[in-house]
């Protein structure tokens, strides 16, 4: 194999490829990027036998061929290489040479075979979703999904789609995460994707478009594949019975507070400051007619602040983890919500002012007495 190309670009495929990559793996082969050169095309593929991550690049390519380099090496070297253009030649003993300038490294590398195929989909279903509103759906639904091993399916985030509607969905057993979203697809699908998967597909997608782009979510059986622009994300699915989410979504309130985001985020986080891992404490959160009262009491002290709000209903006394309740109140993405608030035990609902585009459950802390 011998190549030519570009410097700029090689580094920006090897650093979304690599994310891929396993960190240490009994397969050697699954510790490196696999190189096909082939055409003019070099194609970078990285796998961790749960996720691949796929690409494809201009080179000028003078003699075909693939070869396996280990990931944070290569990485690392064509970074630092002060050229603009980089060679890379490997000969049919896997010693390859990387040039760029002045530079040169000669490394031994692994054998092409020796690196695990990633899944065949050849039959399916096909889901087109702007990218721009794919980014947007997990970043509004990725906090919420479970980092434990309690139940494995819910260590992913569930597509529930039906009537030209897709719900995105993630739960911990601590708090719900939904996102809602028109598409234009006719038919029913339900599957459920590693959080993960959906976290790297997530960093795939750029933020200063000048022109809305399309991904598209190609689906088997088993496996799931994201083709953004010229990048492939290949990753199994989840099975597993789902929280039926729809059941667990409290109905009616006893009061309905509309608050300001930002003001509420900053009330919150000035009252965590006692609360660290050592010193955990639940946030006393009263809800008045126009105030939100927030207290923290930890060993080393009393915190207190407030947050105004436009309150309908009862007065109401809750308790909640202050990470789940910023997590969620992050995640708003906009200037106004409601919290709708069923009883001091029951979930509160964190929802948009005008429309039901997300909608975030977070569960109660049960308080002790004061006195």
């Amino acid at each position: 194999m011998k190549l030519f190309c570009e410097k700029a670009p090689l580094v920006t495929a090897l650093s979304n490829v690599t994310r891929a990559v396993s960190s240490k793996s009994p397969i050697m082969a699954l510790e490196g990027i696999l190189l096909k050169a082939q055409g003019n095309q070099l194609t970078l593929t990285g796998y961790d036998l749960e996720m691949g991550i796929v690409t494809v690049m201009d080179a000028n390519i003078k003699e075909e061929g693939k070869i396996v380099l280990s990931a944070k090496l290569l990485f690392d070297m064509i970074r630092g290489i002060p050229s603009d253009t980089i060679s890379i030649e490997t000969d049919n003993k896997f010693l390859t040479v990387i040039r760029g300038g002045a530079t040169e490294y000669t490394i031994l590398g692994i054998d092409p075979d020796e690196y695990p195929d990633l899944p065949e989909i050849t039959e399916g279903e096909s889901v087109t979703i702007d990218q721009e509103t794919l980014k947007s759906m997990i970043g509004q639904t990725l906090f919420a999904v479970a980092t434990s091993d309690s139940k494995p399916v819910h260590k992913g985030s569930m597509f529930d789609i039906k009537d030209g509607a897709a719900n995105l969905v993630s739960v911990d057993g601590y708090r719900l995460a939904l996102r809602r979203e028109a598409i234009l697809f006719g038919g029913d699908m339900e599957f459920i994707v590693p959080g993960k998967t959906l976290s790297e597909v997530s960093k795939l997608i750029k933020d200063d478009k000048e022109e809305p782009a399309q991904a598209e979510l190609f689906l088997s059986r088993r496996h799931i594949i994201f083709r953004i622009e010229n990048y492939q994300v290949i990753s199994r699915l989840l099975e597993g019975e789902f929280l039926d989410y729809k059941a667990a979504i409290p109905t009616g309130e006893v009061s309905e507070a509309v608050v300001n985001v930002r003001e509420l985020i900053e009330s919150v986080e000035r009252t965590s400051l006692l609360i660290s891992d050592k010193l955990r404490s639940p946030l006393r959160v009263t809800f008045e007619e126009n105030t939100i009262h927030i207290n923290c009491t930890t060993s080393i002290g009393k915190a207190y602040d407030s947050c105004p709000c436009e309150l309908k209903g009862s007065k109401l006394e809750m308790g909640f983890n202050n990470r789940y309740l910023l997590d969620a109140l992050k995640a708003a993405g906009c200037e106004k919500v409601k919290l709708l608030l069923g009883g001091p035990l029951a979930p509160m609902r964190i929802v948009p002012i005008d429309d039901d585009r997300f909608l975030f459950l977070v569960l109660p802390v049960r308080l002790k007495s004061e006195n």
